[in-house]
């Protein structure tokens, strides 16, 4: 089972949702850095469960102890070891899994793959609540990039079929600070009361829904990134697929730049003082695979949460029947809103690694 990631900085995570403790080491930071830890701890509560009435009832404080890498809250030059000590778990909930195989869950492939060894209780490896350490890598990431001008914001672009508004192409750094000092960062501040109707009416039904995320990346210089086979997509692209649930990832106009005549399609330069900008930001930042020196613009598509109380369909793979299950345990009817942190945080780690040796 692969657990590591990088090319110029180094990421191995470990854990699983039910076991003692889930982790992360980051491996060639630079030393020196001085960090934040009173953000990092504000990044955590983000993603953290339990802290809302939208998100699964298990509390977990994600308090991060450091084991290596860090003195006096600077950079030794040592790989960053971090962990979380979980610390409710209800695995009882878990033990009719081993045989039924949750609809719309690693269940089934994990089997035959790890022969029926894996460890299924809230997910396993596979849980989203293995983000948390990503959370922790993407909040050093942010903070050094910050140093470099480089701001990094997301927002909930859309729960099941309420949209909020689009990043504009004069987004400012500004523009994301406000946004994110939000507990649910939108654009339009009257969108998301429709957002929670919708995921309460979920819930309410024993059911769940998905929604789009959209981040932006301001002030990455022009020139970063590579065509081909090191595009800034194609480098972004699978930390973003690796966030459980994440089916979609797009950016710019995505798809919709299909619909388009080339005239509307193309980003027209233009100067700005002695700054190159360009009119529209169709194309996300990015031409030929390499930034423009305009806000990267990206959307992921975050499918319903697969756990929910309905009865569903399904197998038993001891008995080798069909046979139907009903999920019983603490789960969110919407991972959306939790999950824009981890969005931003594996948007810093593609970034920074990109960026280390410029």
């Amino acid at each position: 089972m692969s657990s590591s990631w990088g090319t110029n900085i180094e990421l191995s995570i470990f854990g699983e949702s039910h076991g003692q403790a889930i982790g992360i080491v980051i491996g060639n930071l630079p030393a020196g850095i001085q960090l934040d830890m009173v953000d990092i701890r504000r990044q955590m509560k983000r993603r953290a469960p339990g802290l809302n009435i939208m998100s699964t009832p298990r509390k977990e404080k994600d308090e991060v102890q450091i084991m290596s890498g860090l003195m006096g809250d600077v950079t030794t030059g040592a790989p960053l070891c971090a962990m979380i000590y979980n610390s409710d778990q209800h695995s009882k909930d878990y033990s009719l899994l081993q045989e039924c195989m949750r609809p719309g869950h690693s269940d089934y492939p994990a089997y035959i793959k790890y022969k029926g060894f894996n460890d299924v209780r809230g997910g396993g490896h596979f849980s989203g609540r293995i983000t948390a350490p990503i959370v922790f890598a993407g909040s050093v990431a942010k903070q050094i990039l910050k140093q470099k001008g480089i701001v990094i914001g997301a927002h909930i672009q859309s729960i099941k079929d309420v949209y909020d508004d689009s990043f504009g192409v004069d987004i400012s750094s500004q523009d994301i600070e406000n946004m994110l000092q939000q507990q649910y960062p939108t654009l339009n501040s009257h969108v998301f009361e429709k957002m929670q109707a919708t995921i309460e009416e979920a819930r309410i039904n024993c059911d769940s829904v998905g929604g789009m995320i959209e981040c932006a990346i301001l002030n990455v210089p022009a020139g970063i990134g590579n065509p081909f086979f090191d595009s800034i997509e194609s480098h972004l692209s699978p930390l973003l697929f690796s966030i459980p649930a994440v089916k979609s990832v797009s950016f710019g106009l995505g798809e919709k730049i299909t619909e388009l005549y080339g005239h509307e399609a193309n980003d027209c330069y233009y100067y700005d003082d002695e700054k190159v900008k360009t009119k529209t930001n169709h194309n996300g930042g990015i031409t030929g695979g390499i930034s423009n020196g305009m806000p990267i613009i990206f959307r992921v598509g975050i499918k319903p949460t697969p756990s929910i109380s309905q009865v569903q369909q399904t197998v038993n793979i001891k008995t080798k029947e069909n046979t139907e299950l009903e999920i019983i345990g603490r789960h969110d009817p919407c991972i959306v809103p939790r999950a824009v942190v981890v969005v931003e945080s594996m948007a810093a780690l593609g970034i920074l690694d990109m960026m280390k040796d410029i």
